[in-house]
């Protein structure tokens, strides 16, 4: 068998990843027993079984059942310390994956509920980004979410407050949810508001929708980067917009696959963005739902997409250079896939 180099050892940055679904599966069922909170048998039997299950998303049912696993996910953290937990683990996790920076989303409003309201969730939520970087070493930093099913009044709340906080570590504004409902452009105004303060616009777009999501974050939400845009393989014309303002995409093959956008990991367009000359960052979105974090990632580039040691070493550099890392931070990182990839193979 050829020896290849561990790309869990890849220095690289992960650009998406929820909140929630960075959770770690043991974590997830200590909480629900400590809370007394009855997971969906489906969800059960995936933490326990080793297998993420089926959430094929393609219909409004079946993105209605995925939200229903996150929500109950969510419900499990209602503590500050579970908080605390969960983000010291998630670094934990990075680390052992290689991620020398992670730019972790969030949405307080899920959380302001049990945390004390909007503004003392945030805090929260800060607080443990300060400490797990103290406690792990990985640089991290938080992209605010606003919810495409909520009214875009609420977005404006939310980019005011990630403005407010952008020198405790906010640095980027993002739209989550299913892309199918709410028109990007109803939420032009939050965007706006981000982006006078300073912070990246990174809107999901162009999966579950196809290129025209992907040219509507570009054209109502003045997008830096997009979370997904896969579906903008479809037209050439898109394509070579991302590559000529050199738009990172947040490409997440594993979701792709688990939400059904995509029947196997093989027809994840990865190969066809990469040679077009798009920017990639590969994300592992949640991997408590669909199993496997951000070093599996870059193992589907190389086993079903055929990338080499240097083209995933470029993916590396990509996610670096995408990301809102300090200069010194990149530079670090950037040597680091150097390193790697000169390194001889074990």
């Amino acid at each position: 068998m050829e020896r290849v180099r561990d790309v869990s050892e890849l220095p690289k940055a992960h650009l998406h990843l929820h909140f929630t679904g960075s959770m770690r599966p043991a974590t997830l069922l200590e909480l629900a027993d400590k809370y007394g909170v009855r997971l969906p048998e489906a969800l059960t039997e995936a933490l326990t079984g080793g297998e993420p299950p089926r959430l094929r998303a393609t219909d409004e049912r079946g993105w209605f059942r995925f939200q229903r696993l996150y929500d109950a996910a969510r419900s499990c953290l209602r503590e500050p310390e579970d908080i605390q937990r969960l983000v010291r683990e998630a670094a934990e996790e990075e680390l052992r994956d290689g991620s020398g920076w992670l730019e972790i989303q969030v949405d307080p409003t899920s959380y302001a509920p049990r945390l004390g309201g909007l503004i003392p969730a945030l805090e929260v939520i800060l607080d443990a980004v300060d400490s797990a970087q103290r406690d792990t070493g990985l640089g991290m930093r938080v992209l605010v979410a606003a919810n495409r099913m909520k009214h875009p009044l609420d977005a404006r709340t939310l980019a005011r407050l990630a403005v407010r906080y952008a020198d405790r570590g906010v640095v980027g504004f993002g739209l989550s949810n299913d892309e199918r409902r709410g028109m990007a452009r109803d939420f032009d105004r939050a965007f706006a508001i981000a982006r006078d303060g300073g912070l990246l616009s990174a809107p999901h777009g162009g999966e579950l929708s196809g290129p025209a999501s992907v040219r509507d974050c570009l054209d109502d939400l003045g997008a830096d980067r997009i979370g997904h845009g896969v579906r903008a393989a479809e037209d050439p014309r898109l394509l070579r917009r991302l590559v000529d303002r050199q738009i990172t995409c947040e490409v997440c093959p594993a979701s792709n696959v688990a939400l059904g956008v995509y029947e196997k990991p093989e027809d994840v367009p990865l190969r066809t963005l990469f040679e077009a000359g798009v920017p990639l960052a590969l994300g592992a979105d949640d991997p408590l739902l669909f199993g496997s974090r951000l070093a599996a990632q870059y193992e589907i580039a190389r086993v079903h997409h055929g990338f080499s040691d240097a083209e995933l070493a470029e993916l590396a550099r990509q996610s670096v250079r995408g990301s809102a890392a300090p200069a010194e931070v990149k530079e670090k990182l950037l040597a680091g896939v150097d390193a790697w990839l000169v390194a001889p193979v074990e």
